[in-house]
C-alpha cells in the first residue's frame, strides 16, 4: 500500500509529510537528517545537479552555478542560468520535488498520492506550472491546495479542542505572503477570503538587511562592500540572530559592524506596512470585524521575526498562536488534505478514521472573465467582463449568455482573462487563453453565445463557448495544456545525484 503525502514546495525551504500508520501527519526527514530541504539547485560537475543544503551554500557564494528563489517566478517566462544550462522555474521546481520524493521514499516506501501546496495568491499560470513540475517529478498529484488552507487544516486537527468561529491564518514564508480568513466548526473549514502577494517574504527581509550592512560598511570602511564578504546566506543567518537578540556584531571584510534589531525593523517597515494593508483587505472582503476573530494561526518561518509578531498583535489585537513548528505546519496540513481527497484505496482503516470528520471548502482568489464589446460614446469599446467572481466557492461553474456583435460575423474571439479585482479595463487584466469559435455565413448580430467557466478542485479552469443556434462549441481545459513547456527536463534523471 503506497503512502499519501503532502508537500510544501517553498520559496526557500520545502518539506514533505505523510499519514503514518497511526493516522497522524508526520514530517519525513531528508537524507541530511533535516525536516526541511532548501529549495536550491547546484551543478556540482558537468550535468550533475544536487538539491539541498550544499546547493544553498553554493548559491550564497556564486549565483553562476546555483539557483534559488525560483518559486516566485512560477508560471512566467523568466529563465534561470546555471553555468551553461538554462532552466524555467518549472524545471527547477521539478528538481526540488524529485529530490524530496526520492529522499522520502527511502524512508517510508512508495508514494502513491500527493498534494502540493501553493500560495493562495498564485494565478492560474503559476498553479498550472506547479502541477506540471509535480507531474514531471513523477508524483501522482490529484490536487493542489493553498498554503493557508493547509495550515488551517492542521491547526484544526492539532488544537485538541473544538474550534468554532472565525480565524486568521497568517502565512509569511521565505518568498510569499498570504493572509486568509477562515470559518471553522470542529474540522469543518471554510475559506471566506484571502489576500496576499507573491513577492514578499524572508528573502525581501534578507535584502533589506544586506542593504543596511552595505550602508554601515561603507560609512566605516570608506569603500563598497564586496559580495564575497557578505552574501545572501550571511544576511539570512544574521536576520535569524536578530530574532533572538537585540543587537549583533558581525565582521565584514575585516570591518566590525553592529546591527540592532530596531535598525533592522526600520529597514523592513515598508514591507510590514504592506502586510498590514493586505490583512485589512482580507477582513474587508470577508466582511468580518477584528472583534469577531477568535485566534490567529501562524505559518512560515518569517513569522518568527519579532517585528512581524508585533505587527500581527497590533492588527488583530491578540497574541498569535504557533503551537507547532511554523516551518512544518503547511506540509502537515497538506498530507491530511491528500488523505481527505483520496479515494481511500491507499488508506488503512485507522488513517481513514483520522480524516473522516474533515471538511474543507475553498474559494477563488481572482476574477475570471472574457473580453467583450460594449456600446460607448465613441461607438463601441472593448472591455473585460467578469464571469467567475473572486470569493466564489470551489468547485463552481458559472454560465452567462453573451451575444455576437455584428452582422455577418464569422469568428468569435474566445478569451479568458484573470485579475485580482473586478476590472473592466483590459490593461489591468491578464489574458490566460485565447481561442476561436467560427460562425455560419450571413447571420445577423445578436446571436446567443453561452459562456461557461468551471473552476475545479485543483483550481484550474475549464471553459466552453457555445453558439446556441448551431450548438457548435469551443472548449478547452487550461490544466496541463502544454503552455508551460520545460527546457531540459527530459534529462532530469541523469542530472540528479541519487
Amino acid at each position: 500500500m503506497g503512502k499519501v503525502v503532502g508537500i510544501d514546495l517553498g520559496t526557500t525551504f520545502s518539506a514533505l509529510s505523510y499519514i503514518d500508520d497511526t493516522g497522524r501527519p508526520t514530517i519525513v526527514y531528508n537524507d541530511d537528517g533535516q525536516n526541511i530541504t532548501p529549495s536550491c539547485v547546484h551543478e556540482i560537475e558537468e550535468n550533475t545537479f544536487v538539491v539541498g543544503e550544499s546547493a544553498r551554500k553554493e548559491w550564497g557564494i556564486s549565483k553562476k552555478s546555483a539557483a534559488a528563489r525560483f518559486k516566485r517566478d512560477m508560471g512566467t517566462t523568466k529563465s534561470y542560468t546555471i553555468n551553461s544550462h538554462t532552466f524555467a522555474p518549472t524545471d527547477l521546481s521539478t528538481f526540488v520535488l524529485k529530490k524530496i520524493k526520492q529522499d522520502a521514499e527511502k524512508e517510508i516506501g512508495t508514494i502513491s498520492e500527493a498534494s502540493v501546496t501553493i500560495p493562495a495568491n498564485f494565478g492560474h499560470d503559476a498553479r498550472e506550472a506547479t502541477l506540471l513540475a509535480a507531474k514531471n517529478a513523477g508524483l501522482n498529484v490529484k490536487t493542489i491546495i493553498d498554503e493557508p488552507t493547509a495550515a488551517a487544516i492542521y491547526y484544526a486537527y492539532k488544537e485538541g479542542k473544538a474550534l468554532s468561529g472565525n480565524y486568521i491564518v497568517y502565512d509569511l514564508g521565505g518568498g510569499t505572503f498570504d493572509v486568509s480568513v477562515i470559518k471553522v466548526k470542529n474540522k469543518d473549514i471554510k475559506v471566506i477570503a484571502s489576500s496576499g502577494v507573491s513577492k514578499l517574504g524572508g528573502y525581501d527581509f534578507d535584502k533589506a538587511l544586506m542593504e543596511l550592512v552595505k550602508q554601515k560598511f561603507k560609512e566605516k570602511a570608506k569603500k563598497e562592500l564586496k559580495v564575497s564578504d557578505y552574501n545572501d546566506n550571511d544576511a539570512e543567518n544574521d536576520k535569524k540572530s536578530l530574532s533572538k537578540r537585540e543587537k549583533i556584531k558581525i565582521s565584514v571584510g575585516r570591518t566590525n559592524i553592529e546591527i540592532t534589531r530596531n535598525e533592522f525593523t526600520e529597514s523592513i517597515s515598508s514591507l510590514i506596512a504592506q502586510t498590514e494593508l493586505l490583512c485589512e483587505t482580507a477582513l474587508d472582503e470577508a466582511k468580518i470585524q477584528i472583534k469577531d476573530i477568535k485566534e490567529v494561526f501562524l505559518a512560515g518561518g518569517s513569522t518568527r521575526i519579532p517585528a512581524i509578531l508585533e505587527s500581527i498583535k497590533k492588527i488583530f489585537k491578540k497574541e498569535p498562536i504557533s503551537t507547532i513548528n511554523v516551518d512544518e505546519v503547511v506540509a502537515l496540513g497538506a498530507s491530511l488534505y491528500t488523505a481527505y481527497k483520496s479515494d481511500g484505496l491507499n488508506l488503512s482503516a485507522v488513517q481513514k478514521e483520522s480524516i473522516n470528520s474533515l471538511s474543507v471548502e475553498e474559494c477563488t482568489h481572482n476574477y475570471f472573465g472574457t473580453e467583450v464589446i460594449v456600446p460607448s460614446e465613441r461607438g463601441h469599446t472593448k472591455e473585460n467582463h467578469s464571469i467567475i467572481p473572486r470569493g466564489e466557492k470551489i468547485p463552481c461553474s458559472v454560465t452567462e449568455t453573451l451575444y455576437s456583435h455584428h452582422d455577418n460575423q464569422e469568428v468569435l474571439r474566445c478569451t479568458v482573462t484573470e485579475s485580482q479585482d473586478d476590472e473592466r479595463d483590459l490593461k489591468f487584466v491578464k489574458t490566460i487563453h485565447e481561442g476561436k469559435l467560427k460562425f455560419p455565413d450571413k447571420r445577423p448580430a445578436g446571436r446567443e453565445i453561452l459562456v461557461t467557466y468551471s473552476f475545479t478542485d485543483n483550481k484550474t479552469m475549464k471553459c466552453e463557448f457555445e453558439d446556441v443556434e448551431t450548438q457548435t462549441k469551443e472548449t478547452f481545459d487550461l490544466s496541463f495544456d502544454g503552455r508551460h513547456e520545460t527546457t531540459n527536463i527530459q534529462d532530469i534523471d541523469k542530472f540528479l545525484v541519487e
